[in-house]
């Protein structure tokens, strides 16, 4: 994840105060720590570490500055962080709600699912919209960067002096990338990288602080601008799928937080369960309009994101995702001044792979396997030098002005090595008769001839993808290729994680494309066996497919991009088994760039299945306990007290007949959350008032919508001492029926429930229906296979 620097922050020994940098630890009972567990009869099967919040400020005793920040921050992946809180994918099915429910005709539900069809149509329209601008925009800009740089090298070529051109090019990358991380170091952390791995955590069910925000899309779009205008190893189709997301959280809750706009619309829309469903066709959208390829981000949304999933969704993620298409297209065309030709379908437009041209054989299949197994083995290496370079920032680029440097330190690297292998390459091609190069630089080749080297790195990521792609056999020589592959390779890795909003997607496709090309003349080479190896291309193109998943490992999804992309189903095949060599080659090193990122932020993120050695734990020992329980009828100052204590801060509570005072459990009635109670307590809903005035309106199901998403803090609610002796019914507001199960579930089937019904709190109760434990989403990803068998995560205040 991008700027992961801003996410880490470490917590303060013996504070009780609420540090700026303190977490919200979610586990009823999580800070009792639990010893190893072993088998019966002694063996132990793995070492569980201590369950316990890890105080990360005992390392930070060496070095600070005068400011009282330390100078290096530890990082240790075996923790799992206390600071995010999980989303309610589950509705809470309380006596207002299903009032509400009741009361709703046949024709108010139809009324809603067309109010979905809509809001998905404007999802898509916006997205659509958005990726037009974004593509103008960086269209016209590097346009205009490379033409005003080539005239100045022309110039300089000719009288001496090429420094001044480089210094020229240095200096306009270096301003345009500072704007890019200025707004994304100071401003809008989150809105660094490309977003992917917040959003696939967010549809995982953890919230992620200020990740569909206006502000977020905003420095997010701006700021890929400023990264692709200045030059740097990155792609703007990466970010597309988080801005659609962006657009479709704000879009569907029919107002702005932000702005504070309220426009009344979609209130039936304002919870997690429905806002997940919405942010899903957000994602699938953003991959439509990056690629053109509808189907592909349909794909996506399922295979990266979405815990839940029905046919009906399905269809309105798809008319998300082709709404987003045409809108891209039709206002392209205008652009482009042929109104109505609708021949651009992605910000990507890889060009038209014709059947006849780059046909393939039976036996060049397995050639193509090889290129995956490659580029799975190139894509392993990628991401465990972006590993390393994550952790050093981590520990050492954790200031503002220190990523804002490293952005321009890179973007300068960048021009200097591009410079150096343009000047110094000798491949000079004979300019075509339709001069098809957008910027040739002749520089030292012959008249009529230009530097095959700039044709590469004197461009935007996407036209060198499709030169690669489609340019003449003998455009490139294998030094030329082999130079560029092992330069960029380096470059990218170095730029993913940068302070800016950037994707890899493009980066991917053009370390791959430039390598499967050179894997193409040199099998060319090697043979002679006439028009059959002739086209480098479908190599460029096999070796793009291999490097992308080896790097983000997707195979369903990113099949169906490519073929769509392509424009040619016949490659779907081979295209298919190459991604599957790279994921599995690629899964032997190490993990996903996404996943490392994850699990680098230390998030709580649930896969689709618990690790697969761990069924002999049962619930009984993943639970969290003591639970906080309250009473259905509970005095309104013992409410205040559990709310607003900080070392325990719950979420959710168990509401029980009657809370005992030694402690033993107590028969289930029912669940409610800490958001539900602040609501309670901010309108005052005391049994006392209710009688004493008959004339107060009844609290409604829109009280709660009108609060969400963000809730006042309780130190925000004002209780009088009077007000403290009142009581306070639950019985209307909490949740009667919570999903609950025996003390010896096993973890597995723990795992499918919590996991497939997207819960956030599981109760434990047992033979008598009596509250034992409570089951949230830590304590079931602090499990994981290691190297050493099943491993358990340290929580810590990260």
């Amino acid at each position: 994840m991008a700027n992961i620097t801003k996410k880490v922050s470490w917590s303060s020994r013996g504070d009780e105060s609420g540090s700026p940098w303190e977490g919200t630890p979610l586990l009823n009972g999580s800070e009792q720590p639990s010893v190893s567990r072993q088998l019966s009869g002694g063996r132990s099967i793995f070492q569980i570490g201590r369950l316990s919040t890890v105080d990360l400020e005992d390392e930070i005793t060496a070095e600070e500055d005068s400011r009282g920040r330390p100078k290096e921050i530890p990082h240790n992946e075996k923790l799992l962080s206390l600071k995010y809180e999980s989303l309610d994918y589950d509705n809470i099915e309380n006596q207002l709600f299903l009032e509400e429910e009741r009361r709703m005709s046949f024709g108010g539900f139809r009324c809603l699912e067309i109010s979905r069809w809509v809001v998905c149509g404007l999802i898509g329209f916006l997205t659509g919209l958005v990726a037009c601008c974004i593509d103008i925009v960086v269209e016209e800009m590097a346009g205009l960067k490379y033409k005003v740089i080539k005239e100045n090298i022309v110039k300089s070529t000719e009288a001496g002096g090429l420094s001044i051109s480089l210094i020229l090019w240095a200096v306009l990358n270096c301003a345009f990338v500072m704007v890019g991380a200025i707004m994304v170091a100071c401003f809008e952390p989150i809105a660094g990288g490309s977003g992917i791995p917040q959003i696939k955590c967010y549809l995982n069910g953890v919230k992620i602080p200020r990740v569909v925000r206006l502000k977020t899309l905003v420095v997010k779009v701006l700021g890929v601008m400023c990264s692709v205008v200045g030059g740097l190893a990155v792609g703007k189709e990466g970010p597309m799928i988080h801005s659609g997301a962006v657009i479709a959280a704000g879009v569907s809750q029919g107002r702005s937080t932000s702005l504070k706009r309220d426009f009344k619309m979609f209130e039936y829309f304002r919870r997690d369960t429905e806002k997940r469903d919405f942010v899903s066709a957000g994602a699938a959208a953003g991959v439509s309009a990056a690629f053109g390829a509808p189907v592909g981000g349909v794909l996506f949304s399922l295979e990266e994101g979405a815990s839940f999933w029905n046919q009906m969704l399905t269809w309105r993620i798809f008319f998300a995702s082709m709404i987003s298409t045409f809108t891209l297209n039709f206002f392209l065309s205008i652009y482009h001044h042929k109104p109505g030709d609708l021949s651009n379908p992605g910000l990507i437009n890889f060009g038209r792979f014709e059947s006849e041209i780059m046909s393939y054989n039976l036996y060049e299949i397995p050639l193509f396997i090889a290129m995956g197994a490659l580029g799975g083995f190139l894509g392993a290496l990628f991401n465990v030098l972006n590993y390393w370079l994550t952790i050093f920032r981590i520990r050492y680029v954790h200031r503002p002005f220190l990523q804002v440097i490293e952005a321009m330190l890179v973007a300068a690297v960048t021009v200097a090595v591009s410079f150096t292998m343009i000047y110094f390459s000798t491949d000079c091609q004979p300019l075509g008769p339709e001069h098809s190069e957008e910027y040739p630089l002749q520089l030292f080749c012959a008249d009529g001839e230009y530097n095959s080297m700039a044709k590469i790195f004197f461009n935007t990521p996407e036209r060198s993808v499709r030169s690669l792609f489609h340019s003449q056999p003998g455009t490139y020589n294998p030094l030329t290729l082999g130079l560029f592959t092992l330069t960029y390779f380096l470059l990218a890795c170095w730029t993913y994680g940068l302070s800016v909003s950037a994707g890899v997607f493009i980066p991917s496709l053009l370390i791959g494309a430039a390598w499967g090309r050179l894997c193409g003349i040199l099998l060319a080479s090697i043979t002679s066996s006439g028009s059959i190896w002739a086209d480098p291309g479908k190599y460029a193109l096999i070796g793009a497919a291999a490097q992308l998943g080896g790097i983000v490992r997707m195979t369903l999804s990113l099949t169906v991009i490519m073929v769509e992309a392509t424009g040619n189903v016949t490659y779907g095949l081979p295209i298919m088994l190459v991604l599957m060599t790279a994921k599995i080659v690629g899964d032997y090193f190490q993990e996903g760039l996404y996943d490392i990122h994850i699990k680098l932020q230390s998030v709580p993120f649930l896969h689709w299945e618990a690790p697969g050695t761990s069924h002999w734990l049962t619930a009984r020992e993943v639970m969290s306990s003591p639970v906080t329980c309250l009473n259905r009828i509970e005095k309104v100052g013992t409410i205040v007290d559990i709310l607003s204590d900080t070392s325990t801060n719950h979420n959710g509570f168990p509401v029980v007949v009657k809370v005992s005072h030694n402690n033993e459990p107590a028969k289930l009635c029912g669940l409610i959350l800490r958001s539900q109670l602040i609501v309670l307590l901010k309108h005052k809903v005391f049994v006392e008032l209710a009688r004493s005035r008959l004339n107060q309106r009844k609290l409604q199901l829109k009280d709660f919508r009108d609060a969400y998403p963000r809730f006042p803090p309780i130190q925000s609610i004002h209780v009088s001492q009077d007000e403290r002796e009142c009581m306070m019914d639950l019985t209307e507001f909490m949740n009667p029926t919570p999903y609950t199960v025996p003390l010896d579930t096993s973890l597995p089937r723990v795992f499918k429930l919590f996991r497939a019904l997207g819960l956030r709190h599981l109760v434990v109760a047992d033979d008598e229906n009596r509250v034992v434990g409570l089951v949230t989403r830590k304590d079931l990803a602090r499990y994981h296979l290691g190297k050493h068998g099943l491993e358990e995560l340290h929580l810590a205040q990260t």
